[in-house]
């Protein structure tokens, strides 16, 4: 748990499944090229959907003066060849708590967790999202890839790019 005045950030429980539906449900609705689920897949699920999602899954909340104001999630691959990985997914921070600090904040406290479990952890962005990939790679996070047409939404096509923070510092 991190806190900083008004800031705290912790990992949300299944109690917590309102607040990470709004947050959600927000982010594709306002932002829907940067993510791979759908504002009305998720819209039709009902609470319990949504418990169960923070039940099984390390999902990270910035409250910023008590109020949800960003999520970044954690998910580490399955697969005994692959359980060095983990991948960053999910992450949305509010408008009105961007510029803040905050989205840097949200990556970190999965960083944290994710060096207790795995050597690197990957991601995929947007290539048009400048401000995602500045923070990214302010959080130690390096492209490798690039992913033409990675997304369709409405009609439209968006390129991802990947993107990996090796955790055990010597290995590049």
């Amino acid at each position: 748990m991190a806190t900083d005045r008004n800031l705290q950030i912790r990992r949300l429980e299944p109690s917590d499944a309102a607040l990470y539906r709004e947050i959600r449900l927000e982010g594709l609705r306002t932002s829907p090229e940067a993510f791979g689920s759908t504002f009305e897949k998720e819209d039709a699920q009902p609470l319990s959907w949504f418990e169960t999602v923070l039940g099984r899954t390390a999902i990270f909340g910035a409250f910023l003066d008590g109020m949800l104001a960003g999520v970044a999630a954690y998910a580490a691959q399955e697969s005994s060849k692959q359980a060095h990985k983990a991948t960053l997914w999910g992450m949305y921070v509010r408008s009105t708590a961007r510029n803040s600090g905050l989205g840097k904040k949200l990556v970190a406290a999965v960083l944290d967790h994710a060096r207790e479990c795995v050597e690197m952890v990957q991601l995929t962005v947007v290539s048009e999202n400048d401000d995602a990939r500045r923070l990214y790679s302010a959080s130690g996070f390096v492209e490798y890839g690039y992913e033409k047409r990675g997304l369709k939404q409405d009609g439209r096509y968006y390129d991802h790019v990947l993107m990996v923070n090796f955790l055990d510092e010597g290995v590049n």
